[in-house]
């Protein structure tokens, strides 16, 4: 197949990547993230996350973000509402700040389901249909992320079937869009082709994002083994941000930036404005304390440094 021409990135860095982060990072600096990522040219975040404070507190700033962020047109932001009562408070705002889009989630492990959110996969699905529903009728548009596609912490390696057997479950509740997500991060293309073949019969290409995890440092091949099928969305994170608990040592997320340098090198579009991007990054590492886990801003960083 031709690879695709161009390519949307969705950063999760705001979501994904900090929600693990011990530190508290300010709702200040998640407001000023997104701004700098919608100025470098993305044109999807993910936020923020309806969730418990007392499970994710980092995430406890949720309605303060949505309110202070100011939003780009042709920006689409979407925040993770995991039941009834996530989605509810995210649209407890004034309309001009509710999400775009919601996120529920779903295994494709059983072992992994259980220990996450102490349900089957079955359950869990029948748990985000009135969230779905609920969602849809308000015209918000609704992804649903499958995590453990290729592999999972307690179960091992994931059969393609058990991938089909979720976006099947997902469709069915009226998930407009799915991600194929290598939540630990130990696919390889092959496997992860399968993955998302196994998607592909229940969800068109178009409706389709990878987000594959860094920790053998397989992500951007990965990437490339989905692009190869046509596959054109795809979801990173500024900086690298973003462990996984679930696995020792994971680094979590690839780094938006040097995806962005792969498919620039590629001739591939993506509206992104690579050294706005790597600043993006600098300013959220130095937030916390730490260099961005990239190494294309490292590299172009050196460069800049003459």
């Amino acid at each position: 197949m031709k690879l695709p021409t161009r390519v949307k990135l969705v950063d999760v860095g705001p979501r994904d990547g900090l929600q693990n982060e011990k530190q508290p990072v300010s709702a200040e600096i998640k407001i000023g993230l997104v701004h700098r990522l919608q100025d470098a040219g993305l044109k999807e975040i993910e936020v923020t996350s309806f969730v418990s404070p007392k499970w994710v507190p980092q995430m406890a700033d949720n309605a303060e973000v949505m309110h202070g962020i100011q939003r780009k047109p042709g920006v689409l932001y979407s925040v993770l509402t995991p039941n009834m009562k996530g989605f509810e408070a995210a649209i407890a705002a004034p309309r001009e700040e509710w999400p775009d889009e919601i996120v529920v989630f779903g295994a494709a492990s059983e072992a992994f389901s259980q220990k996450n959110i102490n349900c089957s996969i079955a359950e869990s699905i029948e748990r985000f249909a009135p969230v779905v529903a609920a969602a849809r009728e308000k015209g918000i548009h609704v992804r649903g992320a499958m995590s453990c596609t290729v592999g999972c912490p307690y179960e091992g390696e994931i059969a393609p079937a058990k991938v089909a057997y979720l976006a099947q479950l997902m469709k069915g509740i009226g998930v407009q869009r799915v991600d194929v997500a290598d939540t630990i991060g130990v696919g390889t293309p092959r496997k992860v082709q399968a993955a998302m073949e196994a998607t592909l019969a229940h969800f068109d290409v178009d409706a389709i994002s990878g987000h594959f995890h860094d920790t053998y440092g397989q992500a951007l091949v990965n990437t490339l083994a989905a692009l190869e099928m046509g596959v054109w969305n795809f979801q990173s994170s500024s900086a690298g941000l973003g462990g996984c608990p679930y696995a020792k040592g994971a680094t979590g997320n690839v780094a938006t930036e040097d995806v962005v340098y792969m498919l620039h090198g590629m001739g591939i579009e993506t509206g992104i404005d690579l050294d706005k991007l790597i600043d993006a990054g600098v300013y959220i590492s130095e937030a916390l304390g730490r260099e961005p886990n990239s190494r294309a801003s490292k590299a172009i960083r050196t460069k800049r440094a003459g």
